[in-house]
């Protein structure tokens, strides 16, 4: 007898876990790179002549950091699905 016949319910769980791992490396990984180009910029400003203009994230950044965090929030959700529905096997 198969695992997936024997408890579909820990086979679906299994993949929620598998669905997750990669959601919360993602938003762990897009913080730490907000993070570190927060520091860059505040280091940079710091340095800067009074009179020169603050320094700000570009768009592509900002674009990626939001599709990131997007992306990751959705993987996040898909596994919480996954495991609701393991539950109502």
């Amino acid at each position: 007898m198969s695992l997936i016949q024997h408890s579909p319910g820990m086979v679906i769980n299994l993949l929620a876990l598998l669905a997750a791992g990669p959601g919360v490396w993602l938003l762990y990984s897009t913080r730490s790179r907000e993070q570190r180009e927060i520091a860059h910029l505040n280091n940079l400003t710091e340095q800067a002549p009074i009179d020169e203009p603050i320094h700000l994230m570009d768009v592509p950044t900002l674009r990626l950091i939001r599709l990131s965090y997007r992306i990751g929030a959705g993987c996040l959700a898909f596994a919480l699905v996954l495991s609701w529905v393991s539950t109502k096997i």
